[in-house]
């Protein structure tokens, strides 16, 4: 689930309480940029919401920008959710009706994310026959009304047209974005991918790891509310979005990057495959000799040396076996003092390198063991975080 938020803020004077919409947003790990009308700009500056949001706060559909992109249609694919509070009567209007005049009424008619309005305005313009036809096209196109509530006025009337509280707006969004928050506050540091041993200039002792694992679990952890630190090697599909992401080469690279960043970590998730082993002495040139004979010694073990800091922290390692598969992954278990062991043959269809699916057996430290069938490993992902809950 895309975890962006989009806020279009319109001119009037409930525009104060969008401050702390944008604020809880950002709080709760979204990411988040605000579009704001002209008039919008006469009730708070576009640097109030550049401060709270940590982006630059978009006016102008044509204002010079620093490399091309179409901004209304980068900004709508971006979204995961598009928000306009406070709605006047007037914006909602215009989407009703189809203008399309503004970044604002642009991007939000160009986006396929969730669409959601917060109508605020006097009782009156509520009530009219006009706006009330234009909220019930806007609903019939899919767009999500959150219905103004009752209270005192900026008009000095009594009568429906406030905003919807902004802890309210905020809820909504949450629940729709992040169904099961269960990993907010907590931060995963993933690893992925292969990594590569120099041999020559042109050369490296790799293997078959495409990353896709590690690419699913880091998934899985933001679209339940956590923060992913991504390290990742040689990598055959796209990076996940929103994590911070640090890449490395060797396993070396790996091993550094991993005991730095597990500090500011609360779990460690080591589905990536770095090499075992590395040339003692690698070559500057390319080797053109007609045979070759490389003496190979032993890299760092990553996983045992997290095993030996983690402290507090729960470690999660995977146990990729061609044989003996649940006897490995349970020495593997207590060698490297983990709290899960995720162990697949991959000599099974549907199992190996490069698979969509993967067929795994949980281990966990307190003699627990659990056999699961083969599943997606989108699917595999939230079975291992459910795991680590358990723990």
């Amino acid at each position: 689930m895309n975890k962006n938020v989009v806020v279009g803020v319109t001119g009037g004077i409930a525009v104060y309480k969008t401050c702390e919409l944008v604020s809880r947003l950002v709080k709760a790990g979204y990411g988040v940029k605000v579009v704001m009308t002209e008039h919008a700009k006469e009730f708070v500056t576009p640097l109030t919401f550049e401060t709270l949001s940590k982006n630059a706060v978009i006016c102008d559909m044509f204002a010079p920008k620093p490399h091309f992109e179409v901004e209304h249609i980068s900004l709508a694919k971006w979204a995961g959710a598009y928000v306009i509070a406070p709605a006047t009567a007037n914006v909602i209007a215009k989407i009703a009706g189809g203008v399309a005049d503004d970044m604002l009424t642009t991007s939000f008619m160009a986006t396929e994310a969730v669409r959601i309005v917060c109508p605020a305005m006097n009782t009156q313009m509520y009530r009219d026959e006009a706006t009330q036809k234009n909220l019930q096209t806007l609903k019939d196109h899919g767009v999500r009304i959150l219905e103004p509530g009752v209270g005192r006025l900026a008009c000095g009337d009594v009568g429906v047209g406030r905003m919807e509280e902004p802890e309210e707006i905020f809820r909504y969004v949450d629940e729709v974005l992040t169904p099961n928050p269960d990993f907010r506050g907590k931060r995963v540091l993933v690893t992925a991918g292969g990594t590569e041993e120099d041999i020559d200039g042109v050369r490296f002792i790799g293997n078959r790891s495409s990353g896709k694992m590690g690419v699913a679990i880091a998934e899985a952890v933001m679209e339940r509310g956590g923060e992913v630190t991504f390290v990742y090697g040689k990598i055959s599909v796209p990076l996940p979005k929103g994590v911070k992401a640090v890449h490395v080469v060797s396993t070396q690279d790996m091993y550094d990057a991993v005991l730095k960043e597990m500090e500011d970590c609360d779990v460690i998730i080591k589905s990536a495959a770095p090499a075992d082993y590395r040339v003692k002495e690698k070559f500057t040139s390319k080797i053109k000799s007609d045979t070759l004979t490389l003496e190979l010694v032993k890299n760092p073990d990553i996983a045992k040396a997290v095993g030996e800091k983690k402290g507090n922290r729960i470690l999660v390692a995977f146990a990729a076996e061609t044989d003996n598969l649940l006897l490995n992954a349970q020495q593997k278990l207590f060698k490297k003092n983990a709290d899960i062991v995720v162990a697949n043959d991959v000599t099974e269809p549907g199992a190996g390198f490069n698979s969509d699916t993967n067929i795994a057996t949980l281990l966990y430290a307190d003699g627990r063991m659990e056999c699961l069938p083969m599943m997606d490993k989108r699917e595999l992902a939230d079975v291992i975080l459910d795991a680590v809950k358990s723990v």
